[in-house]
């Protein structure tokens, strides 16, 4: 218990750090613990040290351990930071609180049917592929201000930010600032961006979102390239 309420002390330090460094309130940042791969209860070790915002890349995953923790931490805020898969739109919709990851129309238009449906409106971010990756999931930066257009125009949904993961051979700061830019210019306040080796630079530059896991549960051993 103590080493990872020891941990939350440390990240969520360094993000109060970097808040500070770059003039705004440290209260502006969310931490997301991303707890992929790990148990019940080591989530519950971090619930008990006082987070509340977890994220999750499958639903699959979520489902077999968050349901009974949201039954008993009523505050406990639920994200989806991996792809989805329109036929898993309906369970995301149930399960979770907010979806990281919109990034084409067909899905758009499959979310939107099933907030409706289950009458949940769930805070959304376009995720943005900033690197312009063949092999990963995103908007490109070209068509992002046409589909946050249509998804708010068209499909209704409730756009809050845009997310991004960038490339792991480049400068995250480059990415960070674009991200950033494309948000303002589209009137978009929140902005998920950073993981566990960059999230202090990605608080610098406008980060309201960072996505934390190795930092808070250490690693996961032969799993590698998570937050």
């Amino acid at each position: 218990m103590s080493e990872a309420t020891d941990r939350l002390a440390k990240v969520r330090k360094d993000i109060a750090d970097a808040a500070k460094a770059a003039g705004r309130d440290p209260a502006s940042v969310t931490l997301v613990a991303v707890s992929k791969t790990h148990g019940a209860d080591r989530v519950r070790e971090l619930l008990a040290a006082g987070q509340r915002v977890f994220g999750e890349n499958r639903v699959q995953e979520a489902e077999g351990k968050f349901p009974a923790l949201k039954a008993e931490f009523a505050d406990l805020e639920l994200h989806l930071i991996g792809p989805l898969q329109t036929n898993k739109a309906r369970d995301a919709v149930a399960l979770f609180d907010v979806i990281q990851s919109v990034d084409r129309e067909r899905l758009a238009s499959t979310l939107a049917k099933e907030m409706e449906r289950a009458g949940r409106r769930l805070d959304c971010y376009i995720q943005v592929n900033t690197g312009e990756e063949a092999q990963k999931a995103g908007v490109l930066p070209k068509d992002v201000d046409a589909f946050v257009a249509s998804c708010r125009d068209v499909h209704k949904l409730p756009i809050v930010g845009l997310m991004c993961i960038p490339p792991v051979d480049e400068e995250p700061a480059l990415h960070f600032a674009l991200l950033a830019k494309m948000a303002a210019r589209n009137g978009l306040a929140k902005v998920s961006m950073g993981m566990s080796a960059d999230y202090e630079m990605a608080v610098r530059l406008g980060a309201t979102h960072v996505r934390v896991g190795t930092a808070l549960f250490g690693s996961r051993g032969t799993q590698g390239g998570g937050p």
